[in-house]
């Protein structure tokens, strides 16, 4: 569906944005591929690796809706993966949280509608779901604007949908990285918050093939999550580091022991397909559809009532070796 289409990244040059860009070049010929971010060195630096004709470089913020309106002229499809990510630089530094996360989404879906976009998704996390933090809270208030998006297109076609998932292994700013690190100054042990901690684990390529889906997938509201593996970071810290000691320091402010992708209040509104879940919209749209079917035919079902989805009730553990195994996978640039 990409082939001779014009897609645009905001955040392009972050890990999501490098990897999804690497695999529709992969996959597709698209006619554009525009990598929207604020950073000039790190678009000159994904530029001389990924600088395929089709590539085109935008410097803008998504604060700037005016920059955004320009840049999606003649767009098909956005991926929005622009956002402040990091929870104690949002709780230090909350209006610019906000003015990125919240308004900046608020601005996406203007220029979107403004430009007839074909179809939006929205990157969230797993942090969205009973937020705890200032991050989540406004990653949560970010998947309601673009699932009540929908309701502002009028009688435009342009559908907005939401992608949810957890850790991304290997990526900036994750534990593993942040593990070796250590290892490589040093350390003779690795601080563990909590020995009972888990988190979701997802490689870069599954949650770009899970987007890629998504755009096929979608109705339009939906808030898309996969069924993904958990670990405990003990565990994982002794994949990363056998024999290395480990050392307990403590939840940190705004986190949580696991992390919820499927808050047992929306149960009502969950629907278990395959290889993922859908949470439907609370609100109604002028082109409501039945979410029960997806637009590839897939059929999903309620889950039970009170269900939720959280990486400590997984049934799916990875162990040593598939988290090494996930780690192969390395940034594209």
């Amino acid at each position: 569906m990409f082939n001779d289409q014009t897609i645009l990244i905001t955040g392009g040059t972050g890990s999501f944005g490098k990897k999804y860009t690497q695999i529709i070049l992969e996959k597709y010929k698209p006619k554009k591929i525009i990598i929207f971010s604020r950073d000039e060195l790190k678009q000159f630096d994904m530029q001389q690796k990924l600088n395929d004709p089709c590539m085109r470089y935008f410097i803008g913020d998504v604060r700037d809706e005016s920059r955004l309106r320009e840049a999606m002229e003649g767009v098909d499809y956005v991926i929005h993966a622009a956002a402040m990510k990091q929870v104690p630089a949002a709780e230090y530094n909350p209006m610019e949280c906000i003015k990125t996360n919240i308004h900046g989404a608020e601005n996406v879906i203007k220029a979107a509608i403004a430009n007839n976009v074909k179809k939006v998704i929205a990157l969230s996390t797993d942090k969205a779901a009973n937020p705890i933090n200032l991050y989540g809270a406004t990653k949560l208030a970010s998947d309601k604007l673009f699932v009540a998006a929908n309701n502002q297109v009028g009688t435009r076609d342009t559908r907005f949908s939401v992608v949810r998932y957890g850790n991304v292994v290997g990526s900036r700013g994750s534990v593993i990285p942040f593990f070796n690190k250590l290892l490589a100054d040093g350390a003779t042990e690795l601080p563990i918050t909590h020995a009972d901690m888990t988190r979701f684990m997802i490689t870069l390529r599954e949650g770009v093939n899970f987007v890629l889906k998504n755009f096929e997938r979608m109705h339009g509201g939906e808030i898309f999550v996969p069924k993904i593996p958990s670990m405990y970071m003990t565990e994982l810290a002794s994949a990363v580091a056998p024999g290395v000691a480990q050392k307990i320091v403590g939840i940190r402010p705004g986190e949580k022991l696991h992390e919820i992708m499927c808050p047992a209040d929306d149960s009502h509104l969950t629907l278990e397909f395959d290889d993922h879940y859908v949470i439907c919209p609370t609100i109604q749209f002028a082109h409501q559809s039945d979410f029960t079917t997806n637009r590839l035919g897939e059929k999903g079902k309620d889950v039970p009532q009170g269900f939720e989805y959280h990486s400590g009730n997984n049934t799916h553990w990875l162990t040593h070796s598939e988290l090494l195994e996930m780690t192969v996978e390395q940034d594209p640039v």
